[in-house]
């Protein structure tokens, strides 16, 4: 429900979140910048949540700071850490800026994988697979040696970390590394081997033994939010508010880290497109991404080839959804996503090349 800020009257029970309305920084002058770079803002939706119920008003940034004079400390607080948040730029990861949007290219070297199983299992194939992928754009390959598309089952350890080790070694010296992984010594091993990233589908939270591993090692983390494993996570997932409850959930997984010694200048956020969502969830988060980036984080999404695009496309092969995985991206880069994970490298660095000249207003 839409109603003029002046109503929103937050209680103890109520939490608070903003969500910029982007617009591109270069043409229009915004007020202010999501994360110091690309996508700016004048307008903010705030966002109550009271249990299950949302009430969302709009207003530019000085009304937002006019109504929030007049909360209570603590609320008053939390509307200044979240613009603080949103506009403050962003650490590199890895030595990469994050003043310009980054591709991360997927390499599976797995039988299984939704889209490429069994495409890069051999370590010759992934190698050049990994080269090749890095040649077309990718800042970043990422590296898994475990499927965890919807119905698949764990892969014991050893055998994870025998499929990634040897492409890591091999391709550590030329690219940005990061592990795929949700064991704490698998990342180790990978780390080892060369992987400068770790890159968590279950948030640091699936093996007991891998926030205090992450924050030894010192690496930058990529926490991911997946409801559920992922042999059983699509069976009837539910949700209120699928933008808010994800943002809790990272939140308080930063907040972890931080208590762990991981600071919030090494993390980066993944709402976790179809791990754990229905196609209505996912299209609510997609249209809410710039939500979080009051996490004061890099923001990295997932849509290559993914069942939501079928969904809407009809098409069953996930090779054939390029154009809606670039659809997609597009849309997340319009709200200041900063990291973007694909297959398809080349195609995606070629739309990303045109999307910021557009945006540039000129080449």
């Amino acid at each position: 429900m839409t109603v003029p800020l002046t109503q929103l009257k937050p209680t103890d029970s109520s939490k608070l979140y903003l969500r910029p309305i982007c617009t591109p920084a270069g043409v229009a002058g915004p007020a202010a910048r999501v994360g110091g770079a690309w996508a700016g803002f004048d307008l903010v939706e705030v966002i109550q949540r009271d249990g299950a119920s949302a009430t969302v008003a709009r207003t530019d940034l000085s009304g937002l700071r006019a109504w929030a004079g007049g909360l209570g400390t603590a609320e008053r607080r939390r509307i200044e850490e979240l613009l603080a948040r949103i506009t403050e730029p962003r650490a590199a990861i890895a030595g990469i800026a994050m003043d310009a949007p980054c591709l991360m290219g997927v390499l599976n070297v797995t039988p299984d994988s939704f889209s490429d199983g069994g495409d890069f299992a051999a370590a010759e194939d992934a190698i050049a697979r990994g080269r090749a992928l890095s040649e077309a754009g990718a800042s970043i390959l990422d590296i898994g040696g475990e499927s965890t598309r919807p119905g698949s089952d764990p892969v014991p350890a050893p055998e994870e970390a025998g499929r990634v080790l040897p492409v890591i070694a091999a391709l550590a010296g030329e690219s940005v590394i990061s592990i795929d992984s949700r064991k704490a010594s698998v990342m180790a091993q990978a780390v080892s081997a060369g992987a400068a990233i770790i890159n968590d589908i279950s948030a640091l939270a699936g093996d007991d033994g891998a926030l205090c591993l992450a924050a030894r090692l010192a690496v930058p983390v990529m926490l991911m939010h997946c409801r559920g494993e992922p042999k059983t996570m699509q069976v009837a997932p539910a949700y209120d508010h699928p933008a808010g409850e994800i943002f809790d959930y990272l939140e308080a997984r930063i907040a972890a880290c931080e208590a762990a010694g991981i600071p919030r200048a090494r993390i980066a956020v993944d709402p976790g497109i179809g791990f754990g969502k229905a196609l209505a969830h996912n299209l609510a988060i997609l249209s809410h991404l710039s939500l979080f980036h009051g996490l004061g984080c890099p923001v990295l999404i997932g849509v290559s080839r993914k069942s939501f695009i079928g969904h809407i496309s009809g098409e069953n092969a996930p090779k054939k959804r390029l154009p809606g995985s670039l659809a997609a991206m597009i849309a997340g880069l319009g709200q200041g996503v900063q990291m973007v994970r694909t297959h398809d490298v080349g195609e995606t660095s070629q739309a990303l090349a045109v999307w910021r000249a557009i945006q540039d207003g000129g080449i």
